[in-house]
C-alpha cells in the first residue's frame, strides 16, 4: 500500500506520521528505506546525481513511474545513465523539487516507487 506523504522541510520528510532526517526510498510495496546515495557518491563524488547502479537499486520489477524528488531546491539530478536505464525499463521518470514531488506522490494511483532528497 503506497503511504500518503504528510510533508516535507529542509531536512526531513514526514510519510504516514514518521518524520525521517534523512533521504529515503519507497518501494512498490510501500515501505520506507534510507536511501543508499554512497552508490551515487562513490563514482561522481557526490550523492547530488542518481548514479547507474543507485537507478538499478531504486527500480523494481512492475513500476510503471518513479517519482524523484530533487531537494527542497532541486537540486539532485539523474546521471544520463541513470535515465537511460529507467527508459529501457519503460518506467517514466518524475523529477521536480521535493515539496512538488510530494504533492505528485500523493496524487498518483500509478504503481510507483519514490526517491526523495530532503535538502538542498
Amino acid at each position: 500500500m503506497k503511504p500518503t506523504i504528510d510533508g516535507t522541510v529542509f531536512g526531513s520528510i514526514t510519510i504516514g506520521g514518521k518524520t525521517f532526517k534523512h533521504d529515503v526510498v519507497i518501494r512498490l510495496d510501500g515501505e520506507v528505506k534510507k536511501r543508499k546515495k554512497k552508490l551515487s557518491k562513490a563514482i561522481f563524488g557526490t550523492s547530488h546525481t542518481v548514479s547507474l547502479d543507485e537507478a538499478r537499486n531504486v527500480y523494481e520489477k512492475g513500476s510503471q513511474r518513479v517519482i524523484i524528488g530533487s531537494g527542497q531546491s532541486g537540486i539532485l539530478k539523474l546521471s544520463e545513465e541513470a535515465e537511460d536505464y529507467f527508459g529501457k525499463k519503460n518506467c517514466v521518470v518524475d523529477l521536480h523539487p521535493t515539496p512538488e514531488a510530494v504533492k505528485r506522490w500523493n496524487d498518483t494511483q500509478e504503481e510507483v516507487v519514490g526517491l526523495f532528497h530532503v535538502t538542498c
